[in-house]
């Protein structure tokens, strides 16, 4: 009787651990994307204002009067604008304000498919959901020297488009004895560098403090996942890394820092753009949430010291601007022995490879990543990257292991004297405890060592899932066959025979999240099922239950899980069972795997008399 209730406490809470885990997780995670989709498709149609920033005293970034929301396309042509085109960029950037307000990742679709839309990072004033970068001059307080604003119209000196080999350069001249005159260029990669010159002609000298700003409008959708950081962002010199989720900000609504060597701007989860001013200039930066009717605007800005310009002088600066892909060989990665360096090491820049958000375990999430791009480059497939890794980790802790499973495959030797103990203390449990032990400790048995291969995997599933999911290496990136992108959950279903059938099972209302089963998940839980039965049964039916309904549990877990992980988990269990049989042959021990196997499909005989009896 004991047994029987054991073994359903143990089928209940399996059960609830699996709703569990779908209504906290997968369902979540399901209208999260469709929510986002959702957001995608109506985005032409908001028609939600947007509030303006720009600066007009000391501290940049007032709003403005509200305007209608256009398409993108009209919102662009409706001012003059310069173009911009290098190998990742496309775009322009208007002369009216000379903002660097539109911008396209041309290397970067919306889809797996090639034919699928760029990525838009920047949009300019006017449409849904603005999106900029801003520079320039604010006077001092009560000065009534007439700088550029968002309003201005700079002409271009000279034509042609912004590329990574012709920079540009605007020139505004107030009418008052002061000219601004700002060149921008770019690289073959996402750095603009602007520098700002101002003449005075005037007969007295002016004092002007340069700023820089990056607005967003509208509160974008985010991830929602606690691993990973989206929002405002800076390293901020001794304050050091500074991270403001859109939430937080809106708490605080400002934050601001007297500081020096110092970046800051907003990160998306694949893309950012952020403020590079020079390492030694004394800034004081700030993080802001504002709100225009119902839109949020947020911003990160910075303003220097102040720069007197003489009568008859000139004066001069330059800052930098980073808009594109959060991608480790160009944001650059620190770590000892291998760095990348990129535009941390090339700019001197503070810390700037934390712009990719590697999280507390960065010491496990770096070498992960720094491994699998190496065989990256020698395979030209992350799959197989994958499956090389996790090779090398196995022979990596293969001491271990082979501790490990040398001692259960010990346990699996005297389960013939475990079974004669049951049947001599079949009501004394505390007896059958303490002679179990005996044994366990003449034998130099320890009884959880098959626990340590699943602790091993711990820190290498978590690392692994955190560079899947955080690094923009790994989006769309393929596998084989039906895998298009490693880092998205494997888009197949058993339900309606992987595609056979013209419909989508996980659409279905309340059932649908625990239909979303890919191929890749259930060879996931075929071969987990597989290295348990390679185990030895557990003495206590309640654990025997537990172990049997392990695979399936893990299954319907894994299936929401990136199809990189799952595949890396697959390989790993068999793996497992590879170097698991192969210990278990070396200590003597027979390798019942296919035994167990039949068992669990051969029909148990009755224990009923009644039954029995002919």
């Amino acid at each position: 009787m004991s047994e029987n209730r054991n073994t359903i406490i143990a089928i209940v809470l399996s059960a609830l651990v699996l709703i569990a885990w779908q209504y906290f997780y997968n369902i979540p995670q399901m209208e999260k994307d469709r929510a986002a989709q959702q957001a995608q498709s109506e985005l032409a149609k908001s028609q939600k204002e947007s509030s303006e920033a720009a600066p007009n005293s000391p501290t940049p970034g007032q709003p403005a009067a509200k305007s209608a929301v256009v398409a993108r396309d009209v919102a662009i042509a409706s001012k003059p604008r310069v173009k911009i085109h290098t190998p990742r960029l496309s775009g322009s950037l208007s002369l009216t304000g000379a903002r660097i307000d539109d911008l396209l990742l041309t290397k970067y679709r919306e889809t797996v498919d090639p034919a699928s839309p760029a990525i838009e990072l920047f949009s300019p004033s006017g449409t849904a959901n603005p999106y900029y970068a801003e520079f320039g001059w604010v006077p001092a307080t009560g000065s009534t020297v007439r700088v550029p604003d968002r309003d201005t119209p700079w002409q271009q000196e000279g034509s042609g488009a912004l590329t990574e080999s012709t920079p540009v350069t605007l020139k505004y001249d107030n009418g008052e004895g002061l000219t601004f005159r700002r060149t921008i260029s770019v690289d073959d990669q996402y750095l603009f560098t602007i520098k700002d010159e101002v003449s005075n002609t005037g007969s007295a000298p002016v004092t002007l403090y340069p700023f820089a700003l990056i607005s967003r409008h509208g509160t974008p959708q985010v991830s929602g996942y606690y691993i990973l950081h989206e929002g405002l962002i800076g390293y901020l010199g001794d304050q050091k890394l500074q991270e403001y989720s859109y939430k937080k900000i809106d708490e605080a609504k400002s934050v601001s820092f007297d500081v020096t060597n110092g970046w800051l701007g907003i990160t998306d989860k694949y893309w950012a753009a952020a403020l590079l001013p020079d390492t030694s200039a004394r800034l004081q930066a700030r993080f802001s949430s504002d709100q225009a009717g119902s839109v949020k605007t947020y911003q990160t800005d910075y303003l220097e010291d102040a720069r007197t310009i003489p009568a008859g002088g000139t004066g001069s600066l330059s800052t930098r601007l980073f808009a594109g892909a959060k991608e480790a060989g160009v944001v650059g990665l620190n770590f000892p022995l291998v760095e990348l360096g990129g535009y941390n090491k090339q700019l001197g820049l503070n810390h700037f490879d934390l712009l990719i958000d590697w999280g507390w375990f960065y010491f496990i999430t770096k070498p992960m990543f720094l491994a699998l791009d190496f065989f990256f480059h020698v395979f030209g497939n992350f799959g197989v990257a994958i499956l090389v890794v996790t090779v090398l980790i196995k022979l990596v802790f293969f001491p271990l292991a082979n501790r490990s499973y040398a001692s259960m495959a010990k346990m699996k030797a005297v389960q013939p004297q475990i079974t004669a103990l049951k049947e001599q203390y079949p009501d004394d449990r505390m007896k059958l405890q303490q002679e179990m032990m005996e044994i366990y400790k003449k034998e130099k048995i320890n009884p959880i060592s098959g626990c340590l291969p699943m602790l091993l995997q711990i820190p290498v599933f978590f690392s692994l899932y955190k560079v899947l999911f955080v690094t923009i290496e790994m989006r769309h990136a393929p596998f084989f066959a039906w895998i298009k992108d490693l880092s998205a959950p494997d888009p197949t279903h058993i339900f309606n025979l992987f595609g056979l059938l013209p419909y989508d099972p996980s659409v279905v209302p309340l059932l649908g999240p625990y239909l979303a089963i890919g191929a890749w998940p259930i060879i996931m839980g075929i071969t987990m099922w597989f290295q348990m039965k390679l185990n030895p049964t557990p003495p206590d039916p309640t654990q025997k239950i537990i172990f049997d309904w392990m695979p399936v549990i893990f299954t319907f877990m894994l299936a929401a899980f990136p199809a990189g992980l799952v595949i890396y988990w697959a390989w790993n269990n068999t793996l497992s069972v590879i170097q698991q049989s192969y210990i278990m042959r070396r200590n003597g021990v027979k390798v019942e795997l296919f035994d167990n196997v039949k068992s669990t499909f051969r029909r148990k005989p009755s224990d009923n008399p009644a039954k029995k009896t002919t």
